[in-house]
């Protein structure tokens, strides 16, 4: 195989450390989507039906939870699918679509946290101006934009990495990701790791973004009892979503990058999907327990839907 338009399949190698294990991980993979999916159509609903919840942070994470409907629906069918298969193959257009949904779902998920880290300096820090800065036009074109740059990022990335001439086919990971397919280039990747360090510095600085944004909220905070209540009960829940998303990145582009073969397979496969699974079930899950507006919102709708039930059955 020696250019690109002859690699029409991709092999997955990182289910050999699956066989033994078909049934009981294809239960927990079909129970963790359908996790993902209840509890994160359940938000998006509830923002939605709710007029009261039509603000700027409830707007933001209601296309985080799309968000992550998004990124797991490139990776979850598939991977249930090779749970089961005796071949673990993926095709080669597949292999680029699966990289480009999965990885613009990250960086879309960080620029999400970006807008909402924003949001709440402004609301703390800027209390008088909130309605005027984050009005409703200008809360459309953040979140326009905080889906457009990273589907653009991922849409350069994965245009350079169709163009190298591959000498492989062996992917040592449950699905396709961009750094394990350009290791089996055998032509340039100058272009690539160039596009690559300028796309993680662009994220990075969307950290250091946030990192200044907090040492702002922290100090106007203090200044008040209203302050510490405001940053207590909205900015805990984005902490714990930050941290949450970039540890489970931060695993998965370290490995990627600098793993060792000698870690153990179920280790490797571990650490290269729980960004797949954490943030997706966490994330709604933290903002749904948290945050008092979408809490009693979602326990009221739960009760009027357990009457109608209730109704039903009696007729």
């Amino acid at each position: 195989m020696n250019h690109t338009s002859t690699i029409l399949l991709f092999s997955l190698s990182g289910f050999s450390a699956t066989v033994n294990y078909k049934v009981t991980l294809f239960s927990l993979t079909l129970l963790c989507y359908c996790i993902i999916v209840v509890v994160n159509v359940s938000l998006i609903l509830t923002i939605i039906l709710d007029e009261n919840l039509h603000e700027p942070m409830y707007i933001f994470l209601c296309s985080l939870c799309f968000n992550g409907l998004y990124g797991t629906a490139g990776f979850y069918p598939k991977f249930a699918f090779d749970l089961l298969s005796d071949v673990h193959v993926i095709s080669y257009v597949g292999c680029l679509l699966q990289v480009f949904v999965i990885y613009s779902y990250a960086k879309v998920d960080y620029s999400i946290l970006v807008l909402m880290a924003y949001d709440r300096y402004v609301a703390i820090c800027r209390p008088l101006e909130y309605h005027s800065v984050m009005s409703v036009r200008r809360t459309a074109v953040l979140v326009c934009l905080s889906w457009i740059v990273p589907l653009c990022c991922e849409i350069v990335v994965g245009t350079l990495t169709s163009r190298l001439t591959l000498c492989g086919s062996h992917i040592d990971k449950l699905y396709c990701e961009n750094w394990s397919i350009v290791k089996l280039a055998c032509s340039s990747t100058n272009a690539n790791n160039i596009v690559g360090l300028i796309v993680i510095s662009f994220y990075f600085g969307h950290a250091l973004f946030i990192a200044c944004s907090y040492v702002l909220l922290v100090k106007s905070a203090l200044k008040s009892r209203e302050g510490r209540k405001k940053f207590t009960q909205t900015c805990v829940p984005h902490l714990l979503c930050l941290l949450n998303i970039t540890a489970a990145l931060l695993f998965d582009v370290m490995y990627s990058r600098y793993g060792s073969a000698s870690v153990p397979q179920n280790l490797r496969n571990f650490m290269a999907i729980q960004f797949l699974i954490i943030p997706p079930i966490l994330n709604p899950i933290i903002y749904g327990l948290i945050l008092t507006k979408i809490r009693s919102r979602m326990m009221f709708l739960c009760m009027f839907a357990g009457q109608i039930f209730k109704l039903r059955v009696k007729v």
